[in-house]
């Protein structure tokens, strides 16, 4: 079948001063009706969306960030899966390219509704392959105006993901490919941030280690890092009613300023 183009722009960005952007490509939670009509009840409401992460972030403006923000969820396409669906984490459940199962385990289509091979390809081009360009683009003009470029790639799950993960997830994961997206100084950097606050746990490289954007972009050999960050959406949003949570946003925030700060600071030397 031959599905029809976006009715809105895949994406909106944010084009900032300094040598940093931040991706959220899990942050879009549109699914047009030709797509969710072949969608079971709870998959339409794209329950695994990244609820919130731009406006949490918004205060990374401030800081002179680029913003990189998806308009569709990932249910459309998934922007940090690889275009060949080739598994970021092989032997373990996960969702895919165009995710058939949601991280509740059940079914995001009907019976026999999933899209086929031909489909898939046909949101490739139409969804994934306009913000990657996008992506590339933004960076290639950071590092021309700075010399070198920081990718900060922001996500947040619910805590407890028992389809995915065993118990509960920590406050905060940091990723950066087992150290290979980016210097080890950069890393270092980051993690003094976390280690110096007690507020909230964290790891480094655990069950998050990056997804494709991290791995594939970040390549610290021509100036380019790339760090995952992902959060419990226990600390900012109600989990269960997907609502903000300003209180819980606001004792945050300060956290991840201090984070992005010590990412920029990396970048300047």
């Amino acid at each position: 079948m031959n599905i029809p183009a976006p009715a809105w722009p895949v994406f909106q960005l944010h084009r900032g001063h300094a040598p940093l952007l931040i991706s959220l490509p899990h942050d879009g939670s549109m699914i047009p009706d030709e797509f969710s009509a072949r969608m079971v009840e709870s998959a339409r409401h794209a329950p695994d969306t990244d609820w919130h992460v731009s406006r949490l972030y918004d205060f990374a403006r401030e800081l002179g960030a680029s913003i990189l923000v998806p308009r569709y969820s990932r249910y459309v396409v998934d922007l940090n899966r690889p275009p060949d669906d080739t598994s970021l984490y092989p032997g373990q459940n996960t969702t895919g390219l165009c995710p058939a199962v949601q991280f509740s385990g059940e079914a995001v289509y009907l019976d026999g509704q999933a899209p086929d091979e031909a489909e898939v390809a046909q949101r490739v081009e139409l969804y994934w392959r306009p913000y990657h360009e996008t992506l590339v683009a933004e960076l290639d003009r950071i590092r021309g105006e700075h010399g070198r470029a920081l990718l900060w790639e922001g996500h947040s799950i619910r805590g407890e993901v028992p389809f995915l993960f065993d118990g509960r997830l920590p406050d905060l994961s940091l990723g950066t490919a087992a150290g290979h997206s980016c210097q080890p100084a950069t890393q270092a950097r980051l993690e003094a941030v976390l280690a110096g606050q007690g507020e909230y746990d964290w790891v480094a490289n655990g069950r998050f280690k990056g997804g494709y954007i991290t791995r594939h972009y970040g390549d610290p050999s021509i100036e380019v890092e790339a760090v995952q960050l992902e959060l419990s959406q226990r600390n900012y949003m109600d989990e269960d009613s997907f609502a903000y949570d300003d209180a819980k946003a606001a004792k945050l925030q300060p956290l991840l300023r201090a984070l992005l700060q010590a990412a920029l600071d990396s970048q300047r030397g």
